[in-house]
């Protein structure tokens, strides 16, 4: 399954049932999975690790070296999991400091031009709109969503089921559950992601208790310690606010309001 217009290094591990399409480069330390599909001019560079039933499509750059200026050619990672898509004229960097990663879960959609900075940590099923990218360390949760064009500064949290609108920039983490926006300027909060939640099968009991949670953080101008004191007193009707408490709590950089 390997075209023989395809350079693949002898020192690369690929499983079973392949496919590399023309012209494509897969370099050392490459280790690709079963049933994967690599389209072609993709360059694959390692140590990179990439799962099983991915397809990487033309003009990808996967495991590239980190675009930081501190890194002086330390030996870093890619981990790809299982079940991604990764569209045309994608760029995903590995990490910068000695042995760090850039990790990336199962079930994840990439459109084109998406690029994915060193050390990112992305877990599973999120989508990715054309050209949305991602600094240096950032993490991203659970099936979140962000829009076409959408920047996220480095460091910052986007919280499993939250929405990003479309050329929003994100400077401060994004709490689970949410949606924000902001294009041309700061991002803010305009509501709680009923839709996305409903979607993805919360009842509608535990609606009404995430609104409850929603008007306790962003509408009753309380400190956080004010917040999450009311926040755990709902724990036991809605396990479900266990991920927004933890974010508040984990929050370095601030939330996006």
């Amino acid at each position: 399954m390997i075209d023989p217009r395809a350079v693949v290094s002898p020192k690369a591990k690929i499983g079973k049932n392949v496919t590399i399409s023309p012209f494509s480069i897969i370099y050392d330390d490459v280790e690709i999975g079963d049933n994967t599909w690599i389209g072609p001019h993709v360059v694959i560079k390692g140590p990179t690790k990439i799962g099983t039933g991915n397809k990487i499509f033309q003009f990808s750059s996967v495991g590239e070296d980190s675009q930081d200026k501190k890194y002086v050619g330390e030996k870093t990672f890619l981990e790809i999991g299982n079940d991604n898509i990764i569209r045309e004229c994608c760029t995903i960097n590995r990490g910068t400091s000695l042995d760090s990663k850039t990790k990336i879960g199962d079930g994840n959609l990439f459109m084109a031009y998406v690029h994915i900075a060193h050390d990112c940590q992305i877990l599973n099923h999120a989508i990715f709109a054309n050209n949305a990218s991602l600094a240096g360390h950032v993490n991203v949760e659970d099936y979140a969503i962000l829009s076409g064009f959408s920047m996220v500064h480095q460091n910052c949290v986007i919280g499993a089921h939250s929405f990003v609108g479309a050329g929003t920039g994100i400077g401060k983490d994004v709490l689970p559950y949410v949606m924000v926006s902001g294009a041309g300027h700061e991002a803010s909060v305009f509501g709680l992601n009923s839709v996305g939640l409903k979607r993805r099968g919360f009842s509608d009991e535990t609606l009404v208790h995430l609104k409850r949670a929603y008007k306790i953080i962003f509408r009753q101008n309380l400190s956080v310690a004010e917040a999450l004191e009311q926040l755990d007193d709902m724990l036991s009707e809605c396990p479900e606010v266990g991920l927004l408490i933890t974010a508040l709590k984990n929050s370095s950089r601030g939330i996006t309001r």
